[in-house]
């Protein structure tokens, strides 16, 4: 059985591909991985999120390592995966092993390796476990540590220092807030409040303990699957409404009207913030499918903003390397300077909270404020099916993509770092790319109305005949 380890590691389904034995190779992988490029000093630590089985594989990984001499600390408790990564900065650590399958069905469990340096592995580093992967299911040779070993790895609780640092990064007001959130049944649960528990703050938590089938939903932060938290912020008078994905790196943020913000939204909102109000200086990285509104900003401002591929691992590194303000993708990932090079919804959500008391004005408020000053934009994803018998030929065609024109409006740049983006004359963009994941052709539109949208959206769909 092939195991694709990338980014975000290995998913899988429970008791179909993700066995424990499966699991095994996968660390041990890890573990040959970390020898070979010496980085066995300091210690591996392990964290796990609130899906089935999550204790006893963490278990089965500190042991594995420890069998091959590489100190294991474990959670003590479900972690979101932010505050696994901020664990490895904090202790100056080799790096991480999280537990989690993020917004993935209940059905699924994962693994994935956060390098020395807190953030997304990047592909050498996926590439070299991914080989290791192969290496360890040829040879079977599988290292386990006797019952004395396992009776001595060591257990850890970051909690408590991960508060203390938001604590530090956030700027608390005596305005009072009333907030509803929901980390759908995940380890976020009870890390918003405790963020606010000295200010004047109320935040009320709903499906906030532990339930490996995520309430029969999907543990993902979009306006379709937050129909509860979105009700009742609108009809009982709460200020925001926020929400963490399966593991607490991604967020979805609600107005006090029920409104839901994209995360491209939430962005430009919060790189308006860190200019104005705490006078951030530094770039802006984001990838090439998020939104051109922080270009706007950023020009207003007269700051860098840097374009990568998609993939908050790209977002990361430029965050390491270079003086960056804020970084985000449109899918929901965001992190700012002096935080670790990793998405972190929690943050996301603080930030916002802070930007509210900070203007003392309602969210819905201060986003029509910011979209008047810089001019609103629109922007939508279409996922297109595509079957892998005609993938090849869309791809050649996305690959070839060369039109003069758009909608009307003449195409003034193409840029290839991922799939094919044309960026018109009236500042209107669209992005063509296949996804990673799914059998899925995606198509980004940005622009300033629905109707020069749709057109974009026909034309371009015709071309590639999808």
């Amino acid at each position: 059985m092939a195991i694709e380890f990338g980014t975000d590691g290995w998913r899988a389904v429970i008791a179909d591909e993700f066995t424990f034995s499966n699991f095994k190779v996968v660390v041990q992988a890890v573990a040959n991985y970390l020898q070979n490029n010496d980085q066995t000093e300091s210690g591996i630590f392990i964290g796990y999120d609130n899906r089935f089985l999550a204790e006893e594989f963490a278990q089965t990984a500190a042991e594995v390592l420890t069998a091959n001499g590489i100190q294991a600390i474990v959670a003590k408790e479900a972690l979101p995966t932010p505050v696994t990564a901020f664990t490895i900065q904090d202790n100056k650590l080799d790096g991480a092993l999280m537990l989690t399958a993020s917004h993935n069905p209940a059905s699924y469990q994962g693994i994935k390796f956060i390098p020395h340096y807190a953030g997304p592995a990047l592909p050498e580093i996926t590439d070299q476990i991914e080989e290791e992967v192969v290496q360890v299911q040829e040879s079977g040779e599988i290292h386990s540590c006797q019952s004395e070993e396992a009776a001595e790895i060591k257990e850890f609780n970051p909690k408590a220092d991960y508060l203390d640092h938001l604590q530090e990064m956030i700027d608390f007001s005596d305005q009072k807030l009333k907030i509803l959130a929901d980390p759908m049944y995940g380890p976020g649960a009870g890390y918003l409040t405790d963020i606010f528990a000295d200010t004047e703050v109320e935040i009320e938590e709903i499906n906030d303990y532990r339930d490996p089938l995520f309430g029969g939903g999907m543990p993902e932060p979009t306006e379709d699957e937050l129909p509860e938290l979105i009700d009742r912020v609108q009809t009982e008078d709460y200020d925001l409404g926020f929400a963490l994905d399966g593991d607490a790196d991604r967020f979805g943020i609600i107005t006090e009207q029920g409104k839901y913000l994209s995360p491209n939204q939430v962005l430009f909102l919060l790189l308006d913030h860190l200019v104005e109000s705490k006078g951030e200086t530094g770039g802006v990285v984001r990838t090439v499918a998020t939104t051109h509104m922080l270009d706007k900003i950023a020009k207003e401002h007269d700051l860098d903003v840097f374009e990568t591929p998609v993939g908050f691992k790209y977002v990361g590194e430029l965050m390491m390397n270079k003086d960056i303000i804020i970084g985000g993708e449109e899918s929901g990932g965001l992190s700012i300077k002096g935080h670790i090079p990793e998405k972190d919804g929690l943050l996301a959500c603080a930030l916002i909270a802070e930007m509210v008391m900070d203007r003392e004005e309602k969210l819905s408020v201060i986003l029509e404020k910011v979209e008047k000053k810089y001019g609103k934009l629109i922007s939508e994803r279409l996922d297109i099916e595509c079957g892998s018998e005609e993938k090849p030929e869309v791809l050649e065609r996305i690959k070839n993509f060369d039109v003069d024109e758009i909608a009307g409006y003449k195409v003034i740049e193409q840029i290839t770092k991922d799939g094919m983006k044309v960026v018109l004359e009236d500042g209107s963009w669209c992005l063509m790319r296949p996804s990673g994941t799914e059998p899925l052709i995606r198509v980004y539109v940005e622009t300033s109305d629905y109707e020069l949208m749709e057109q974009i959206q026909a034309e371009v769909r015709e071309e590639l005949q999808i």
